[in-house]
């Protein structure tokens, strides 16, 4: 994997593209060699990833663009809002950017997902390219076109589906990621087997000791396993009107987490890890899975270094939340829950099991 590209393909008609996964692919000129000409580029990035990989990304893009800018913004959750979105606009008409201005997100999730919405927005849409740098975001907030903003009252409440031209998951910028965003990230990688692939859950936990020590050949089959399965399921329900729901095991629970603590608090691969293993409990509690099944899930997630107790905010705090969740329908919370090792679904539960799945998994 190390001087190896992976290639995986989303089949979306019109809207189809590649995820480049390998390492190197950042600085190479001729991974962009094909995307439309404009006159010019513009790299969204934070302050934290700027200085280690801004320079490496944009002298590749001057080979193909007269001009290459390169916006910053502030790093982390928190800033994941209207006026941080605004930034980028004020930097885009400050630049008389047109509509063949190309957008490139370097970054995480946050980052992705601000360039992604912003794309579509200004000027009614102008096409951006994906450039995530942390393992969460390789893995899945790259891949599929969701793009949100968070408001105080929900996450990722406010956006579009906006697919990107490319993703280009360069495995050397997790060089550069701290121990605990590695973590984070973590997650959204074990997510993919308990949902869709039983041999891939499999495979991490007897991986997962490799993935922590960062061995680029573990880290490439599980960023490559991981979009494979999300592209699948993305390719057949681009904008979550059922199947793609399944991507979001944890999440309801995750969300919650990080809306009731305060966006920042824990990190969104942390929420996630706890979510699915109350996600799990709930599982085993509506009878689909066996009590093992979910302690086994639970005991990886331990390992991996993730938290498996979520903070005491109140059933009634829980519930008020994740009512807001996009799955919701009048009032009832739906949750993605495991029906079978490597097959999810979602169901309703009662908020009189919701409150035993807290109570055993909350302090």
């Amino acid at each position: 994997m190390k001087n190896a590209t992976e290639c995986i393909h989303i089949d979306l008609a019109e809207r189809s593209y590649d995820i480049l996964v390998g390492a190197g692919l950042m600085g190479r000129a001729e991974t962009y060699v094909d995307l439309p000409v404009g006159a010019s580029a513009v790299v969204v990035t934070n302050t934290t990833v700027a200085p280690l990989l801004a320079e490496r990304l944009t002298r590749a893009l001057r080979q193909r663009f007269a001009t290459v800018r390169v916006v910053e913004l502030s790093d982390g959750e928190v800033h994941k809002d209207w006026e941080t979105l605004n930034l980028i606009f004020d930097a885009l008409l400050a630049s008389a950017c047109d509509r063949t201005t190309t957008l490139f997100a370097l970054g995480g999730g946050v980052i992705g997902d601000m360039t992604g919405f912003a794309a579509a927005c200004y000027m009614r849409g102008v096409p951006y390219v994906q450039v995530p740098t942390t393992l969460l975001a390789q893995v899945d907030s790259s891949v599929g076109g969701k793009t949100a903003i968070n408001h105080p009252l929900g996450k990722n409440m406010i956006g579009v589906f906006n697919q990107p031209l490319r993703v280009v998951a360069d495995l050397d910028a997790l060089d550069t990621l701290p121990d605990r965003e590695l973590i984070a990230g973590l997650a959204e990688v074990i997510k993919y087997g308990p949902i869709a692939d039983a041999a891939f859950l499999d495979w991490i936990d007897a991986n997962l000791s490799a993935l922590k020590a960062r061995d680029k050949r573990a880290l490439g089959y599980a960023v490559k396993r991981s979009c494979e399965i999300k592209a699948r399921v993305v390719a057949q329900d681009e904008r979550e009107a059922g199947l793609r729901e399944i991507l979001n095991f944890g999440h309801t629970f995750g969300h919650a987490i990080e809306t009731g603590l305060g966006y920042g608090a824990w990190l969104h691969g942390e929420a996630v890890g706890c979510g699915m293993v109350m996600g799990a409990e709930l599982s085993a509690r509506l009878g689909l899975i066996d009590a093992t099944y979910a302690e086994r899930l639970q005991h990886i997630i331990e390992r991996a270094g993730l938290p498996t107790v979520g903070p005491r905010l109140g059933t009634a705090r829980y519930l008020d939340l994740m009512r807001l969740d996009k799955k919701s329908r009048s009032g009832l919370i739906r949750f993605v829950v495991i029906e079978a090792p490597g097959r999810a679904g979602v169901h309703g539960a009662d908020d009189e099991l919701v409150d035993q799945v807290l109570t055993a998994h909350t302090r």
